[in-house]
């Protein structure tokens, strides 16, 4: 249980940092990377698995 617990947080920090990441960098940034700014959860979500 407890290492489930943990698996779903390391998962979460990642996501968290991912997004944080990407949410940060200008919409010119974002579109030389070919990312919209509409894609950055789903992005960031596809990170940590």
């Amino acid at each position: 249980m407890f290492d489930t617990f943990v698996r779903k947080y390391q998962s979460w920090q990642k996501y968290r940092r991912t997004y944080d990441e990407l949410s940060r960098l200008s919409n010119r940034e974002l579109a030389d990377l070919g990312i919209g700014r509409g894609d950055i959860q789903f992005i960031a979500r596809g990170s940590h698995r």
